[in-house]
């Protein structure tokens, strides 16, 4: 649920600013308002030193630390290795440019200028000509040589003179001197691959201070949270306020938890008016964390008088997840890779993130069982394989219901389950924004939207697999809906006025409603599509002929599939919550996160 908050009020005496906002930080409840947000900065410095550290954490955090650690501050050591990595990039830069040069040298070899300088000056010229094989003829020179074919049906000619040149017949051309040559640029490349070594061995080294420039980084941000706090106070020459949020069950609590920090302070607390805007709190289930975790992550926070919808994603984000993986060894690895390396999966994306993945793998691998997917091998493969495939095979043939294939039947059923989750998802919501509306009367018109939903998937069903629609119950729940909708929408005191704007206003919506059912066979659409990439993998590894080439093509065949398994849960599963069901639910995320103060002051 999203926790109620109260506005809250402290004023100690001016000689108390400093031990009143420590006292406040070791509490860490209160969500600091300043009252002039203008002057509620910290110093551009201390703001630029923070981006600089962190910079340096994320570049050296990719470097694995060697050899001795550097006598430098961590500021020192920030800026040297953001120095270090710009001159990477440049050097990086420039050996691409000496190779693209290299290539275009390619026909005069390894000649290099020196010697073409010292022909020149003993009187002989050498020149490269492109001519077409029917005039090598005419070519005149005291030596010549015929070097290389070029494209078409020219060739590339060595003319060497001495004294006056003869001229070129027609359709020759000579090639321009370089103004430089291959040995040069090699020199050049392994000059620069040397800095490029001894620049990694010095980011190496310098990622040993990664830990002290993190603890540089979190005492800056201190300092930081500290002044932006100190000056978004209100100072006189008696008395000092701050202003902020806390949870309503915590405000009662501030006074004696100033008080037991021996800081006397008076403290006021009104509840969140309709007019406020407060801060967001989520304090869902313990069983729901992890699409709390997930929300997170993405940076969305719904607004204050905004619905809790974390128990509903940890619903409906695991089935998603199910079938757009469709593969029981697919799920395992989802399952298994976590549970390994859970403490750096933890450290790198949070635990709560980390138990979404799990639970992924949890579902996906239930699915793959029904649906009898095994790294795109079914049952009736394994049984036909023989050897010891074969009792494999029949025992996980018992609890398959239907296979995920490009089969009409499969398709048929697929199709049918990702348009009976969209109908019950999207009612789900519109039931939901019907709840939080009531008493008001507009939530007659979301009761009738849910209507119009189920009356839209009987239509999509008739469009899309060609199931009877007329005769039923759909369209009296489309129709009817609709006219709920409309009737309820903009409610006016007169009936006539209302009914025009809520036509106006529910004519996107009645479109969308559509589009976003239909939206859903994307669920069937990934789930296929990984199935029969996982299938043709296994064919290609089949028709190899040779175990030496069927490995490899296995396991980066499935690995490429798994890795675009896990991008489709982001950008599907997570799309179905965060904009098709959100949207249906009235959700605008225009909310932002409850931060409170809540950093212990160092001396500065």
């Amino acid at each position: 649920m999203i926790v109620p908050m109260s506005q809250v009020f402290v004023v100690a005496r001016a000689g108390d600013r400093r031990k009143l906002l420590d006292a406040l930080g070791a509490l860490g409840v209160v969500h600091l308002t300043p009252v002039d947000p203008t002057g509620a900065k910290a110093d551009e410095k201390t703001v630029a030193s923070i981006d600089r550290l962190g910079r340096a954490v994320q570049v050296l955090s990719e470097v694995r630390p060697a050899g001795a650690v550097p006598d430098l501050a961590p500021a020192a050591a920030a800026a040297e290795a953001l120095d270090l990595q710009r001159a990477q990039a440049e050097r990086r830069g420039r050996l691409t440019r000496l190779h693209r040069q290299y290539e275009h040298l390619e026909l005069w070899g390894d000649v290099r200028l020196k010697q073409l300088s010292e022909l020149a000056a003993a009187g002989v010229r050498l020149r490269l000509v492109s001519v077409p094989v029917k005039e090598v003829d005419g070519l005149q020179g005291e030596c010549m040589q015929v070097v290389r074919p070029l494209r078409g049906s020219s060739v590339l000619v060595v003319l060497v003179d001495r004294g006056e040149q003869a001229p070129l017949p027609e359709g020759a051309m000579e090639l321009p001197v370089p103004t430089t040559d291959r040995p040069s640029l090699r020199a050049e490349a392994a000059r620069i691959d040397d800095e490029l070594r001894a620049a990694g061995r010095r980011l190496a080294e310098l990622a040993n201070l990664v830990p002290a420039m993190q603890e540089a980084r979190r005492s800056l941000k201190v300092k930081a949270a500290f002044t932006i706090a100190d000056r978004g106070g209100l100072a006189g020459d008696a008395l000092y306020a701050v202003q902020g949020w806390v949870p309503s069950d915590q405000a009662e609590g501030l006074a004696r938890g100033l008080a037991d920090q021996r800081v006397a302070a008076a403290v006021t607390s009104t509840p969140a008016g309709p007019e406020d805007s407060p801060p967001t709190l989520i304090r869902a289930p313990r069983w729901a964390k992890p699409a709390e975790g997930l929300l997170k992550a993405l940076g969305t926070v719904p607004g204050y008088r905004e619905p809790d919808v974390s128990v509903a994603f940890m619903i409906a984000l695991p089935i998603f997840a199910a079938i757009l993986i469709s593969d029981a060894c697919y799920s395992l690895l989802f399952l298994v890779i976590p549970a390994i390396f859970y403490r750096r999966l933890v450290a790198k994306m949070s635990r709560e993130l980390t138990h979404l993945v799990i639970l992924f793998g949890v579902t996906g691998l239930i699915w793959g069982v029904v649906t009898g997917s095994y790294f795109g091998v079914g049952p009736e493969q394994m049984v036909e394989a023989g050897g010891v495939w074969a009792p494999i095979g029949k025992v996980l043939g018992y609890p398959k219901l239907f296979p995920v294939d490009i089969s009409e039947r499969s398709q048929d059923i697929l199709k049918r389950i990702s348009f009976l989750l969209a109908a019950i998802h999207l009612s789900t919501a519109h039931l939901w924004r019907a709840v939080t509306r009531f008493p008001n009367i507009r939530f007659l018109s979301s009761l009738g939207w849910a209507a119009a939903l189920w009356g839209v998937y009987g239509l999509v069903k008739r469009l899309v697999l060609s199931d009877p629609f007329l005769g039923t119950a759909y369209p009296i729940l489309m129709y009817g809906g609709f006219a709920l909708a409309v009737a309820f929408a903009t409610p006016r005191k007169y009936v006539i006025d209302g009914i025009l704007l809520g036509a106006l206003s529910s004519v996107f919506p009645a479109i969308a409603t559509l589009s976003d059912t239909i939206s859903y066979v994307r669920l069937m659409a990934i789930g296929l599509a990984g199935s029969v990439l996982a299938a043709r993998f296994n064919a290609m590894a089949m028709d190899s002929g040779s175990i030496l080439m069927a490995v490899p093509i296995l396991a980066l065949g499935h690995f490429m599939n798994g890795a675009l398994l896990l991008i489709a849960l982001v950008a599907h599963g997570v799309r179905l919550n965060i904009l098709e069901f959100s949207n249906n639910l009235g959700m605008e995320w225009t909310g932002y996160a409850y931060a409170p103060f809540a950093h212990r002051t160092e001396e500065n």
